[in-house]
């Protein structure tokens, strides 16, 4: 597992499997974000047994689909209902860059642009191409 730090709140990370689930709580993750739709590889595990292993271990698990459609407004407000929490949040997709256009999304407004880009940067994402929809 590849774990990304985003900020002292989010990290985020490519695929992850049940077996990731305790090394996710032992980090001190509350709250899982699932990005990836189901079905997109055939060696994905799917989001219903990753929620069951994470419900079990006492983790919040939270299905926001990203495919093939994009972004939606409502994505983009669930993630940012989750992450205003203030609860230690572990997201994950394929690669992470889903779930780091998207917790850079939830951010517009919140955090400087720049200073998004950065950390996203700073996690191994280019994200430069949001600055637009980052400085609004």
């Amino acid at each position: 597992m590849d774990i990304r730090k985003i900020n002292d709140q989010v990290s985020v990370s490519p695929q992850i499997t049940v077996e990731d689930i305790a090394a996710i709580k032992a980090a001190g993750f509350t709250t899982i974000i699932n990005n990836r739709p189901d079905g997109e590889a055939p060696d994905q595990t799917p989001s219903d047994e990753i929620k069951a292993a994470a419900e079990a271990a006492g983790l919040k698990y939270v299905f926001i689909p990203m495919g093939r459609d994009g972004v939606s407004p409502d994505m983009i407000a669930a993630t940012q209902a989750v992450v205003s929490t203030g609860e230690k949040t572990f997201a994950y997709c394929r690669t992470g860059t889903r779930s780091t256009n998207l917790w850079a999304l939830s951010q517009a407004g919140n955090l400087p642009g720049p200073e998004i880009i950065e950390a996203a940067a700073q996690a191994g994402y280019d994200i430069s191409n949001l600055a637009g929809y980052l400085n609004q």
